[in-house]
């Protein structure tokens, strides 16, 4: 019988696919470490992103592609997380996505910390950036109400932290009855000083609360961050994504990738009897998201824990880790996950393609 090589290895993990990327593990450089001892395997798959979704079946089928070798020994087999860049990489953050919404009392807020909490509880580094200066509500949402911002050594903004995400808020800085009265460009340069001037460390994703609307403020925001994506929330009336067609054309002027659709308030499940019932009308988040071309999160159902919770600090992935809510933000962090590192992929791609070295495999 023929001796194991590490080039029979590659060989096989070639057939198998990430499911995110659209390519193989060996044409993706995701096979690292690897060393081969008479018969005895040992190697790292590098994951897209702590979060991604596809963790265990990777560790599947990579596991059933080398037991298949003949001459195979014993395999040990490391998963870990080494995701792609964005192009809008910020010092240590990988990317910076933008949560925002065509109109306000959709629960854009709500949205953005029980994402980043979701993505933490994961086992991503996020941060969350409260960039909505007009209405500041993380700090009651994460339980930072009175925080004040502390200052380091090298005179940079000390983030807080709560249930495993940092964030700064204008909320830290202000009295809660205080107006902020400021015209786009002052909010844009308050946004990059909250970028450039806080000690984020090293994050994976830094989430952006963004104000709602589409107009001068937020435009100046997204100026101003460079997001590398964006997440948008609404809630299930025909009206409401009326709204959502012009953030996502504002998002598209300003070449920002929009990673998927969130809809909130999209059903309420009778305690009592278990049936859902649509309040505000029949959801069609999936069907608008097909015909625009847009990736759908998911639906959000009513829950009567949420607002308790948010009022006392706690947001519903941590109050309630079995309730309906959370399993769905678990869902949809997993989806973001995917989506950011497809949208990192595609253009790292097309960087490269500039270049002449590199041809980008489509995703699937």
């Amino acid at each position: 019988m023929a001796k194991l090589t590490a080039d029979d290895v590659r060989k096989a993990l070639s057939a198998v696919q990430e499911p995110d990327l659209g390519a193989d593990l060996v044409t993706l450089d995701l096979v690292r470490d690897l060393s081969v001892a008479d018969g005895d395997v040992s190697l790292r798959i590098a994951l897209t992103s702590p979060a991604t979704p596809h963790k265990e079946l990777l560790r599947t089928q990579v596991l059933a592609a080398l037991d298949a070798l003949p001459g195979i020994g014993s395999i040990a087999l490391r998963l870990e997380a080494d995701p792609p860049d964005s192009a809008t990489k910020l010092n240590k953050i990988r990317h910076i996505i933008g949560v925002g919404a065509g109109k306000g009392g959709v629960g854009k807020s709500t949205v953005a910390v029980n994402l980043s909490v979701a993505l933490a509880q994961a086992g991503a580094k996020v941060g969350l950036l409260d960039a909505d200066m007009y209405g500041p509500s993380v700090p009651i949402l994460l339980g930072l109400r009175g925080t004040k911002p502390t200052v380091n050594a090298a005179s940079k903004i000390v983030p807080a932290e709560a249930h495993g995400i940092r964030c700064v808020s204008m909320g830290f800085m202000i009295q809660d009855d205080m107006a902020v009265a400021w015209r786009g460009p002052m909010v844009g340069r308050a946004v990059t000083q909250f970028i450039d001037d806080v000690e984020w460390g090293e994050l994976d994703y830094l989430i952006v609360d963004l104000p709602p609307g589409t107009g001068d403020i937020i435009l100046s925001l997204c100026q101003a961050i460079s997001l590398s994506g964006a997440i948008v929330v609404t809630t299930p009336q025909d009206v409401a994504f009326a709204d959502v067609l012009r953030a996502l054309r504002m998002f598209s002027m300003m070449k920002v990738d929009v990673l998927g659709l969130v809809e909130n308030m999209a059903y309420f499940r009778c305690p009592d009897n278990g049936k859902d019932y649509a309040i505000f009308g029949p959801s069609r988040g999936a069907e608008h998201c097909a015909q625009h071309g847009v990736p759908f999160l998911g639906s959000l159902p009513l829950d009567m824990a949420v607002s308790p919770n948010a009022d006392a600090g706690r947001p519903i992935v941590v109050a309630e880790p079995d309730s309906l809510q959370t399993q769905i933000y678990r869902q949809m962090a997993g989806k973001v996950a995917s989506q950011q590192a497809i949208a990192a992929h595609k253009s790292k791609a097309i960087a490269e393609a500039g270049k002449g070295f590199f041809t980008a495999p489509t995703p699937g």
